[in-house]
């Protein structure tokens, strides 16, 4: 085991390491790869070294496949459950055939339903943190926080978040049953959060903060020279950040954090996940390689002075643009 650091997440009693993992790109979603081909046996054992290196906090969602990668992490863990804290979501609605329906779904039968799939399909009777992947429109966040209360209280959930949302909704919630974490996109290149005064409101109610895509969608490792590193089917050839000239102005901003990052004698992954984690932020980078994970994991070791920090905030100052999120019709399903 590693002397990987432990930190609260959130103030209702979670303790988990300083990093997590990310299983989205270790299956497909609805037919596509994520992130390139993924391979099962090598997924599975960079769980089980993530565990080894003490990494146990693993995230997934039952939109991941749908419903394959809480199937893979539940082999992973197969025999030695308690030994992991896992998070998953629902949210995306998915029918009883196994298929998105791509609608948003929060109603308090819909809650019911998908945590009992999601237990099965873990092979668990209980879910560490259980998320709301975003907010259903025509469903009041309060109803849905209910629900997820009485989760809590039947012992199928430990604790409870929700997944890109506001301030004002996070608020809502908060009141109706205490949150212990809001998961949203946060890292060098993306910091709408802190820009909208998110990160203010989850400090201020003490509600723990996840970073998910902590290196940009990839970006930031700075193995992606050209677009067409992509295979065809890979979803990030539609993402804004990747696109024509923006592209290679977030070239130039990476070429600046790998400048950086060599003088430290580190990768630009390791740089970018330890300014995260030197804010009390838990990133969750995802990756299926066992070299990876390890990478990411000793990031946790490194420390990095004020000057430092400012220093990389002045490579991407608070404001520059990198390219949305998402496309417009995503952008627009995502409550902020």
């Amino acid at each position: 085991m590693s002397d990987i650091k432990k930190m609260k997440l959130g103030n209702q009693g979670l303790i988990v390491p300083n990093i997590g993992l990310g299983c989205m790109g270790m299956t497909q979603i609805a037919g596509a790869d994520i992130y390139g081909k993924a391979d099962e046996k090598e997924s599975i054992a960079t769980i089980h070294r993530s565990l080894e290196l003490g990494g146990n906090f693993l995230d997934t969602a039952d939109l991941y496949g749908p419903l394959h990668n809480e199937r893979l992490v539940a082999k992973a863990i197969k025999g030695n459950r308690n030994a992991y804290t896992i998070a998953t979501k629902f949210g995306f609605e998915i029918d009883d055939n196994e298929q998105l329906t791509w609608n948003f779904n929060g109603k308090k039968e819909y809650v019911k339903k998908a945590v009992e799939r999601s237990l099965k399909n873990l092979g668990t009777d209980y879910i560490d943190l259980y998320y709301l992947h975003r907010l259903d429109p025509n469903t009041p966040i309060e109803e849905t926080v209910a629900a997820m209360a009485e989760l809590v209280q039947e012992g199928k959930v430990g604790y409870i978040g929700l997944s890109e949302v506001s301030s004002e909704t996070i608020r809502k919630a908060h009141k109706i049953h205490p949150l212990t974490a809001v998961q949203t996109e946060y890292s060098l290149f993306e910091r709408s959060v802190e820009e909208f005064g998110i990160l203010n409101t989850l400090n201020e109610l003490e509600i723990g903060f996840v970073a998910y895509s902590p290196l940009g969608r990839g970006f930031i490792s700075g193995d992606i020279k050209s677009p067409d590193d992509f295979p065809a089917d890979d979803f990030r050839r539609r993402l804004p950040r990747f696109q024509g000239e923006q592209f290679q102005k977030n070239i130039q901003l990476v070429n600046e954090i790998k400048k950086m990052a060599e003088e430290k004698q580190i990768t630009a992954s390791q740089l970018a996940l330890s300014w995260i984690v030197s804010k009390n932020i838990l990133p969750i980078p995802g990756t299926k390689r066992v070299k990876y994970v390890e990478e990411n994991i000793a990031a946790t070791q490194i420390i990095l002075t004020n000057e430092e920090m400012n220093r990389l905030e002045k490579i991407i100052p608070l404001g520059t643009k990198t390219g949305m999120r998402y496309d417009e019709a995503s952008m627009a399903s995502i409550d902020q």
